[in-house]
Order: structure tokens, then sequence, then C-alpha cells
């Protein structure tokens, strides 16, 4: 466990690390973080370069947790499934296994089928606030919205999404954020309930085939017709935890922060509801200016040499997708939130090469959604003057608000 002014300091870093992504940008070389126990890679060029080196820098750690859990909570997800290499920490023809039933779940065809379902849910969760005058959007739309979505993907029970979208989270605090004993037990009981509820999924798909993500997992991952057997289970249950966590996560985090920044920026939000020609701008400038997943690991598998910095087999560099989005070398005033600039999807919000995210058109089409619904049915939408600059959740892989409240 990491001291408490470890964790504080490690924490500020999470918070704020623009300032660090500065100075790295600006160094020779790489830059070694003690608090991430990496090299930064901050610039953008050498982003792409790490990214497309997938030979060199391998992702099978590249999302480790944070916080050494103690027995008893390891006692309590034992009783689960245990870890399995997912489409997020596996390389070559491993990872292409993983990754091409995402493809197929999440082309072209299948996100616009979504488009209309995601519509509905965001005017419904809309109704439900609009005569208040004020909500806190987090939890009232953020973190729901993509969670409905992800669970018609998958082919979740609607009834079924908010404890999925619980144990998510639950498993997120768990392994990131410090917390006391008994905590940590009943996030571990929430974690295993989760992994129950979609290995129930799972076996059931086996059984009887449907139209959905979930089937289309098991008949790739496990190819047959025969009862799942164990470790065909575990695989699945921590490939579809990856897929529903990601799925709703860090979109939950780009609709937060994207309301965010335009609210807090008034003359923004007034130009956007005013002409919403410019939504799919602010799209691709809420994706690249705070970006929802701050950085993933990668380790060397051989001796190289990146931007100057010879590193050792086995050395850890964090790829820092959201230092590259600030790179001045790429992008005029880059440090500020504009939805004037011309529309440019080669941020690297989602990533690039072989783990760019699948899912990136489906985030982005709720967000799209998200404020053409606001814009229209909130126009008046604005911070709460009585309440406290919104803070930034200590975290690199859902950078977001911890809460939004807000009035109209």
């Amino acid at each position: 466990m990491p001291s408490q002014d470890d964790q504080a300091s490690r924490d500020a870093l999470y918070r704020d690390p623009y300032p660090l992504y500065a100075r790295a940008r600006r160094a020779e070389g790489l830059t070694y973080v003690p608090e991430f126990d990496a090299w930064l890679v901050a610039r953008d060029q050498d982003v792409r370069e790490v990214l497309l080196r997938a030979e060199d820098f391998s992702s099978t750690n590249s999302l480790l947790p944070d916080i050494a859990l103690p027995d008893a909570a390891l006692a309590v997800l034992a009783r689960g499934f245990a870890p399995r290499p997912t489409v997020v920490s596996s390389d070559g023809a491993e990872h292409r296994r993983h990754r091409g039933v995402l493809n197929r779940g999440l082309s072209v065809p299948r996100v616009a089928a979504l488009v209309p379902y995601a519509r509905e849910c965001a005017h419904a969760l809309v109704d439900g606030i609009a005569a208040d005058g004020r909500a806190e959007l987090m939890e009232a739309y953020a973190r729901r919205l993509p969670g409905q979505v992800v669970g018609r993907l998958i082919g979740l029970d609607p009834a079924d999404v908010p404890a999925a979208v619980h144990g998510g989270y639950r498993a997120e605090e768990l392994l990131f954020r410090p917390m006391p004993p008994q905590e940590q037990l009943a996030a571990a009981e929430d974690v295993v309930a989760l992994q129950h509820l979609l290995d129930g999924y799972l076996r059931d798909r086996r059984a009887a085939p449907r139209d959905d993500l979930c089937s289309a997992m098991v008949a790739a991952l496990a190819p047959g017709d025969g009862e799942l057997t164990l470790d065909q289970r575990h695989e699945l249950v921590a490939s579809l935890q990856n897929l529903l966590i990601a799925g709703f996560l860090t979109t939950s985090a780009l609709i937060g922060t994207a309301l965010l920044h335009l609210l807090r920026d008034r003359p923004q939000w007034e130009r956007l509801r005013a002409d919403p020609s410019l939504i799919p701008a602010a799209v691709e400038e809420a994706a690249r200016h705070d970006t929802a997943v701050q950085a993933f690991r990668r380790t060397t598998t051989r001796p190289v040499t990146l931007a100057g910095t010879k590193l050792p087999a086995g050395a850890v560099v964090l790829v820092a997708y959201g230092s590259a989005n600030r790179d001045e070398d790429r992008y005029e005033r880059a440090d500020r939130f504009d939805i004037g600039r011309p529309v440019d999807r080669r941020h690297l919000a989602f990533g690039h090469g072989p783990h760019g995210c699948p899912g990136s058109q489906l985030a982005r089409e709720q967000l799209r959604v998200t404020l053409e619904v606001f814009t229209r049915r909130l126009p008046g939408l604005r911070l709460a003057a009585d309440r406290p600059e919104p803070a930034v959740r200590p975290t690199l892989i859902h950078r977001s608000p911890q809460a939004l409240h807000v009035t109209w």
C-alpha cells in the first residue's frame, strides 16, 4: 500500500496532470515519474510510435491496479472469476482473437442501429429531471445513459443494468481508490455479484443465442455448442466485464467533461445552442481537450530507444494520450477548449493503432445525442452558482467531474 503522502501526491497528479505533461513535452527524451513508477511518453509523435510498435511495447500489464488488496478482500474475490487477458491486456494473435468480435459487434451499422435507442434514453432521462430546475448530472444522466446503451448492446435485461453499472464502478473503486477494509470487502462482494450476473448471461446465451454482443462473444471466444467449461467461463466473464465497464465508464466521463467545459465557458455553450451544426466539432474537441482515458501502460519487450532515451527490456512506460492531445507541435493553442476548431478526428482520445478503441463511434454518438438533447430541451443550463467548482476524480482511466451540479 502506498503511504498517505504517496497517495496524496499521486491523487494531485491524477486530478491535474497537465502541468506535468507540459514539462515532459519540453524536456529532452522521456521523463521518469516516481508517482507512476514509469517513464512518461508525453509527445504526440512518441505516443503514436509506441502505439504502432506493439511488438516492442507490450500491453500485457497495461492497466495495473493502484491498490494492493488485503487477504480478506482477495478471499471474497476468489468466489468470483479470476482475471484473464482481455482485448486491453493482450497482444498479437490473442489480441486479434478478442478484437475481431468487438469490431463486428461495434461496426458502423450496429452503432447506427443503437442511436435511436440512445436518443430515446436521453430524452427519458431529461424527462425525469426537467421540471426540477436543478440536478447533479453525473448521477442523474452521465452515469445512466452509457449504462443503458451498452446494456442494450450486450443484451442485458434493462432491470439488470443498474446493478451491472454499480458493480462496474465498484470494481474501479476497489482496484484504484484507497478505502477502509470493510468498504473493500463490500466492494469485493459487489464485484463478485457482477461477475456471477454476467456468467448467467453467458451460459444462457450458449444455450439460446440471440442477436446481441454477449452471444457473439460466446460464439467467437468459445466456439462449439457444448456447455461452457469453467476456463471458458473465466475468460468470457473477464472479457464481458471489461467491455461493460469500458463501455459505460469512459463514455460517462466524456459526457461529464464535455458538459463541464461547455458550461464553464458560457459563450461556447451559447454558441453551440445557437448553432447546432457545431455539435460534431464540439464532440471532437471535448474528446481531445480533456481525454477520458488519460494514459495506459506499456512494457518494453526488448531494449529500445524512444525519443533518445534508452530503455531496457521490462521498462514500463506510461503512454499519455491526454498529453499528446495537447501537444503544441500538433495543435494551435493546444490548451484552449474551442469548439470552433475544424473537425479533426485524428486526435488520440480513443487511442491509435491495433489497440484503438473499437467503441469510439458509439461514445461519440452518445455525446452527440446528449448535446443535441440538452441544447434543445435545457437551453438555460448552467453550473449551479451555490455549489463549489466541480472537482475532478483522481484517476487516469475515466477523467471526469466527481459531481456536476447544474440549474436551468
